[in-house]
């Protein structure tokens, strides 16, 4: 959601500034823009649309536009619609200023400053913070006090950019509850909102904590606290490169993602296993600690809470511990039932979910023990928990989550043989025989499944222009159909649901019609033959049935109108990551058929930083 970069240095930041908002589009974004010092004052260049639309503007009106300093944004709309009005940067004839977040008292702060005589074009409370910021900077006359009164005054979340027009050469950046980083290079120095903006110039960066100021020039970088103190920081290197966050001849990114998979389980599990057995790495969290939790609640967002789901059927089947699922954006708002002799698993790609974070510091305050799962190094979540456990798949650009979920739920069976192991549930050969199959089983089978390509794109071309389609499972099946929906919505557009498929018969029936495509998933060998009753009613209906199971599965023929065979595991509790593979590939297809922005979809934002 939202992007922000900034290049300081002894080169052009023109081009800089548009690779690294180019790096950035996977956060998700409806216009862009740039502002950057040049003779006597700032020249700011934004748009509606595409990054493409400032290029196409660079060339036409701002040819000969050369700067050592800049800032530059992608906007997801919050405070009003998609415009060139209302695209970053905002500001005075004094500032620029780019923001991610939201200002929670932008409405009392823009009649405060009315008052004093502000008026404003946009419709964005990132336009108030700027002349909130103007106005400080008349009053003090100096930048980094200008800065610091602001923040005294905004409400809500915010990582913010700021150029002043008489200090050209220095960028001035903080944040609150919104990811921000420095990163330094021997050619200049940046801003960014993430890693991928700049692993084209550096891997080299400082993490910018809870409301320190950072002044950022070509040859250093000076951190102050909110006490005026200089901060000395840690320098931080990215363990991803270039080619890791490109295409590599791939394509889309997505596609790219979801074959990278086998490799992504293997990374994240391989040092996770000690003598055949689940080892977590984490000194605090012995074996005594794990089996004191009472109780175990999983919060998170989208597809992250999904592989919750997963997680809750794998922990309670084999530890025999009550696990809960909340969706993070109502956990903090129910009062939840949260004691300190509970465990709260906090799940997140970026580490920066907004609601999840607020989760996560909730659960704290009620004296819980916080475990997060995160893809990124340093993030604000992965900082915040009693523990952290990283998910090694790399950098996920398409904003349709893939290999992320899928190392998401290893971790989630990783725990779970841990947590069974720990309280006794199963015996250490046991729990070797998990590990065998999740470290060298699944991989291969992910790797098999990513050999029916053809036959999801076949499925895809078939079904692509179905108003509406459903997804019934049982079980983990259930859980598994559940991310499938989003996942095909997400990039097709596509209506579509899942259904406990017992649950067919109360109400959603009604909704199957002749031709309606129905995805049946049916892994689970308990629930098989119930799972062949519920495609029977559905077929009586007209439905059209894919059916997703494993090879030499009966009576399949006899109900299906496709079926694809996945390779088998011997512990249908793994299942998921095979049929996985094949479901994100359908809505791959699916999305590439119906020639849609596959890795960018609509309204979406890759990383959700506000509520």
């Amino acid at each position: 959601m939202c992007g922000i970069i900034g290049y300081v240095g002894i080169e052009n930041s023109v081009p800089k500034l548009i690779d690294g908002l180019k790096a950035l589009e996977y956060r998700g974004y409806d216009s862009a823009g740039i502002a950057v010092f040049t003779d006597g004052g700032i020249t700011t260049v934004k748009a509606k649309g595409r990054i493409a639309n400032i290029e196409e503007l660079l060339k036409k009106s701002y040819s000969a536009l050369s700067s050592s300093c800049g800032i530059g944004h992608t906007r997801w709309a919050t405070h009003g619609e998609p415009s060139d009005i209302n695209s970053h940067p905002h500001g005075t004839e004094r500032l620029r200023l780019v923001h991610n977040g939201i200002i929670e008292n932008y409405i009392v702060l823009k009649k405060e400053l009315m008052d004093l005589g502000y008026t404003f074009e946009s419709e964005t409370d990132t336009e108030i913070a700027s002349k909130l910021v103007d106005l400080n900077y008349k009053e003090t006359s100096d930048c980094f006090a200008a800065v610091k009164k602001s923040l005294e005054k905004l409400q809500g979340s915010y990582a913010l950019g700021i150029i002043f027009k008489d200090v050209p050469g220095k960028i001035f950046a903080t944040r609150k509850d919104s990811p921000l980083i420095i990163a330094v290079s021997e050619s200049g120095n940046f801003i960014a909102s993430d890693i991928p903006a700049v692993l084209k110039y550096t891997n080299k960066y400082y993490q910018l904590e809870q409301g320190e100021i950072a002044i950022v020039e070509k040859d250093k970088v000076t951190v102050y606290g909110l006490d005026g103190q200089i901060i000395e920081k840690k320098l931080c290197v990215a363990d991803w490169d270039i080619d890791a966050a490109e295409k590599g001849g791939w394509d889309h990114f997505m596609i790219k993602e979801i074959n990278e998979e086998p490799d992504s389980i293997i990374k994240t599990i391989r040092p996770r296993v000690v003598n055949g057995l689940p080892n977590l790495q984490l000194e605090e969290l012995s074996d005594e600690k794990l089996a004191s939790f009472k109780n175990i609640t999983m919060v998170a967002c989208g597809t992250a809470m999904h592989a919750g789901l997963i997680g809750k059927t794998a922990i309670e089947r084999l530890a025999r511990i009550p696990v809960k699922v909340e969706i993070a954006s109502e956990f903090r708002y129910k009062n939840p039932i949260i004691t300190k002799d509970d465990l709260v698993i906090i799940i997140s790609q970026s580490g920066e979910t907004a609601d999840t974070l607020a989760a996560l510091r909730l659960a704290k305050e009620r004296g819980a023990y916080t475990l997060a799962i995160v893809n990124v190094a340093g993030s604000s979540i992965a900082r915040e928990a009693d523990s952290t456990l990283y998910t090694w798949a790399g950098p996920e650009i398409a904003v349709a989550s893939t290999k992320a979920y899928t190392v998401q739920i290893s971790v989630m069976y990783l725990i779970a043989v841990k947590l069974a192991l720990s309280v006794g549930k199963i015996t250490e050969e046991e729990a070797k025989n998990h590990m065998r199959i999740l470290l060298e089983h699944t991989p291969v089978a992910c790797e098999q499944a990513l050999l029916l390509n053809d036959e999801c794109k076949r499925i895809a071309d078939k079904y692509k222009d179905s108003h509406d389609l459903f997804f019934i499972g049982r079980g983990i099946d259930y859980d598994i159909a559940v991310e499938a929906s989003l996942k095909l919505k997400e990039i097709s557009y596509i209506h579509s649901e899942a259904y406990a498929a017992g649950e067919l018969k109360h109400g959603t029936i009604s909704l199957i019609t002749t031709g309606t495509p129905v995805i049946a998933v049916c892994t689970e060998d308990e629930l098989y033959d119930k799972m062949i009753s519920n495609i029977k009613e559905v077929k009586a209906r007209g439905a059209k049935v894919i059916m997703i199971c494993k090879k030499g599965a009966k009576g399949a023929d006899d109900v299906a109108d496709d079926i694809f065979y996945i390779p088998e595991l011997e512990d249908g509790l793994y299942m998921p990551i095979p049929a996985m593979t094949v479901l994100q590939l359908i809505s791959y297809y699916t999305s590439v058929l119906l020639d849609l922005d596959v890795d960018k979809p609509r309204n979406l934002a890759k990383s959700v930083t506000v509520e």
